[in-house]
């Protein structure tokens, strides 16, 4: 399977909360209110206005704030990258060789989390899978698991794979092709179930960021809320246990 990729999105109320993000001042949640170096009080800029020290960011910061983005699943990727190559000028450790060791572990550190905050956001996958921990609270990734309806096949097919590699060493025979042949189609049948996931999580991705742009959230809405996580929650364990099969079977059987 490619990539799985984000159509672009043309809803208004969505680009409006993306535009309303995105006019924000370029201001950080630090970890202090006051500069580590000169103590003058810090109001969110990554740079001390007195002593121009860089200051570490806040634990608490998300990664959709890093990038002064709102939490949706269709974002703004120029923003996201122009950001990115900005805070990275700021925060990069090349650019601290000369300082002091307390600078140089700051820059450090940020510039850690921003690269894991920038790979997170740039993958529709991993941005939605960090966005359910956030809203959802989980602290652990989402664990795979295989569709309900196909539990039973996968036992089935993990059997023929388990078969297959045992008779592999032992040379070509017509009953090797055969289950090589039989793997294969399964790995195709595989591919278009995790297609069609795929569509699904598109779907559920729209309907995310349409109800995140009605905010605040009339109470009626909170149920819609936690019912789309659940439903984006259980696409992705199954999906990604469908591309743990595919992946599988092709290195299993070319």
């Amino acid at each position: 399977m490619g990539q799985f990729t984000m159509p672009e999105s043309s809803e208004p109320e969505i680009m409006e909360h993306q535009h309303q993000a995105t006019t924000k001042a370029r201001e950080l949640p630090m970890a202090r209110s006051m500069c580590w170096h000169c103590q003058s009080e810090v109001t969110g800029e990554y740079l001390c206005g007195q002593c121009v020290k860089v200051q570490p960011l806040s634990k608490d910061l998300d990664y959709f704030a890093c990038f002064q983005l709102p939490r949706l699943l269709n974002i703004d990727e120029q923003q996201l990258e122009q950001t990115f190559y900005e805070l990275s000028r700021t925060f990069h450790p090349d650019f601290y060789s000369t300082k002091d060791e307390s600078e140089k572990a700051i820059s450090l550190g940020n510039s850690a989390f921003l690269n894991a905050a920038y790979r997170t956001l740039k993958d529709p996958i991993q941005r939605a899978e960090y966005l359910i921990r956030l809203e959802a609270g989980a602290v652990k990734d989402i664990r795979s698991n295989p569709p309900a309806d196909l539990f039973e096949e996968v036992l089935e097919l993990q059997e023929d794979l388990e078969t297959f590699r045992q008779r592999a060493p032992q040379g070509a025979s017509p009953d090797l092709e055969d289950l090589r042949t039989k793997l294969q189609d399964e790995r195709e049948r595989l591919e278009k179930r995790q297609a069609k996931m795929e569509e699904s999580l598109q779907s559920q991705f729209k309907q995310w960021d349409q109800l995140q742009a009605r905010t605040p959230l009339p109470d009626q809405a909170r149920e819609e809320k936690n019912s789309i996580l659940r439903g984006m929650q259980e696409i992705l364990s199954n999906r990604t246990y469908v591309r743990n099969m595919v992946n599988d079977l092709l290195e299993t059987t070319g």
